[in-house]
């Protein structure tokens, strides 16, 4: 592991240049240039054609779906549209893509000129986008040995089921004049774009499964020099904390070998998740992959009226529809912070209040009990299992006083289990909250008898003191009695 300066003293000494190169993979039904399979999974290599493998004599045909996808990101970026643009070879040696080379864009991408505004803590910074381009994702490699690199690994497993799936990379323009704040506000575009391409219905974007993954680059510079200095991509890093990570880390790395009157190697690192990136490649410049226009594709031309209808499909900028929930559902910075932060949840609440929950039940449930369910089982929140109506239902029956919040936890679980619905579960597992005066009349006498001390406290005026016989009849009764009633007996019987 590289010596490390200090953040701080990096940041009084040199000035960062960011750059960020973000591949986001779409859930088109089919692969860029084929017919195939686009869904993930599979066993390997089964989802192939000679089209995707490569194979001689093959002619590849535009997927139509991805470009309008492609416009689609460009126009939610702010980017112009190409009226013409075309495809280009990017030769390389590539081990999981049997063609060896990989059908890109060069100097023709679809969209270009564009520009996102990304809030960090009541700041607004600007990001100019230099380029959305198309082109098609590798196959996957699998490194058997201990580090699960190619580097001593004793073999390597290839599954070309991914080569092929249509492929967005957008493109910073190098963002100067970020200072110590450069790797926060990298998070926070990363999850802009995340929250956007979910909501453009163009992408999964689960970083952690590969649908959408970040080369972050960063250079220094002599404070005040006015010029970039070498950079380095760190390659394929998949979370939004491992994109601030990164980015802190090869500051401090860059900064120790400057401070030390050594020079930065321009090369691809790669990110370990113990916090720190270890070399890759040295990096290749635009020349050194030849590219040529691809003969076996024609030119894409996204015609004026077309593109003005796809504009009228986006959605409302996620920053917009974030301010007006926040304030329709009355959440404070902090809440709707904790919602943002977690994938799919923003979408599950807004569902649950239409089912005719609160804001703030809604937002309990989801990034409480389900989000544990959820993290227990390694799965996104959308996939635990159960949906914005069936939530609402619970807290229904909850608010009516039926169960209370310790037995619709019981009523999730049989949500899970596929029982029915929350009101046939009550009634099933007879999980209803006892409200019958008999019946607490006569648990509460039970437990002052059992507890003479704590009875005559609440008679000597520690009204607080009836919580330790509430607990009691609560156990007593399995958490099915009525806490509100109960007090209410403790106090009328003991004053």
């Amino acid at each position: 592991m590289s010596d490390l300066m200090d953040y701080d003293e990096v940041m009084e000494r040199f000035d960062p240049a960011l750059g960020l190169e973000v591949h986001v993979e779409l859930n088109t039904a089919t692969k860029m240039f084929c017919g195939c399979d686009n869904t993930p999974g599979g066993e390997p290599n089964t989802k192939t054609c000679p089209v995707c493998l490569g194979l001689p004599g093959s002619l590849p045909v535009v997927n139509g779906k991805a470009v309008e996808s492609a416009i689609r990101i460009g126009l939610a970026l702010n980017c112009q549209v190409a009226s013409w643009c075309r495809f280009a070879r990017k030769n390389y040696f590539y081990p999981d893509m049997t063609k060896n080379f990989q059908t890109s864009q060069y100097d023709e991408p679809i969209c270009f000129d564009g520009h996102v505004n990304i809030d960090v803590d009541g700041e607004t910074y600007r990001i100019d986008i230099e380029r959305v381009h198309m082109e098609e994702d590798a196959g996957k490699l699998t490194h058997a040995g201990v580090t699960g690199r190619i580097h001593g690994a004793d073999y390597s497993l290839v599954d070309y089921n991914r080569a092929g799936t249509p492929l967005m990379e957008i493109v910073t323009r190098p963002i100067l004049g970020l200072g110590e704040r450069t790797p926060v506000v990298a998070r926070a575009y990363m999850a802009h774009l995340r929250e956007l391409m979910v909501a453009l219905g163009v992408s999964d974007a689960r970083m952690e499964a590969g649908n959408m993954r970040c080369d972050a680059n960063v250079s220094l510079a002599p404070k005040g020099a006015h010029v970039l200095g070498t950079r380095s991509e760190t390659k394929n890093v998949n979370s939004l904390k491992a994109v601030e990570g990164a980015l802190r880390h090869e500051i401090r790395r860059q900064g120790a070998l400057l401070a030390a009157g050594e020079r930065v190697i321009q090369e691809t690192r790669h990110w370990h998740e113990e916090g720190w990136t270890s070399p890759g490649r040295s990096k290749e410049e635009a020349e050194d992959y030849r590219y040529f226009p691809e003969p076996d594709l024609v030119p894409v031309a996204a015609g004026a009226s077309w593109v003005e209808q796809l504009r009228a499909t986006l959605p409302e900028p996620p920053a917009q529809r974030r301010a007006r929930l926040q304030a329709a559902w009355g959440f404070a910075d902090l809440e709707m912070r904790d919602v943002t932060g977690t994938p799919g949840s923003i979408d599950l609440i807004e569902a649950t209040v239409t089912a005719g929950a609160s804001a703030a039940s809604a937002r309990k449930w989801w990034l409480g009990e389900l989000a544990r369910r959820a993290n227990e089982r390694g799965i996104e929140l959308a996939e635990v299992g159960v949906s914005a109506a069936q939530v609402a239902g619970v807290q229904r029956l909850v608010d009516a006083g039926t169960i209370n919040d310790k037995l619709a936890r019981a009523v999730f679980d049989g949500l899970l289990a596929g029982e029915g619905t929350p009101d046939e579960i009550v009634a099933a597992r007879g999980l209803a909250v006892v409200s019958d005066d008999g019946a607490l009349g006569a648990a509460v006498d039970a437990a002052i008898a059992a507890h003479p001390d704590v009875a005559q406290k609440i008679r000597d005026g520690k009204v607080q003191a009836a919580g330790a016989l509430i607990g009691a009849i609560m156990k007593q009764m399995r958490g099915k009695a009525d806490a509100a009633r109960v007090r209410q007996l403790i106090l009328e019987k003991l004053s």
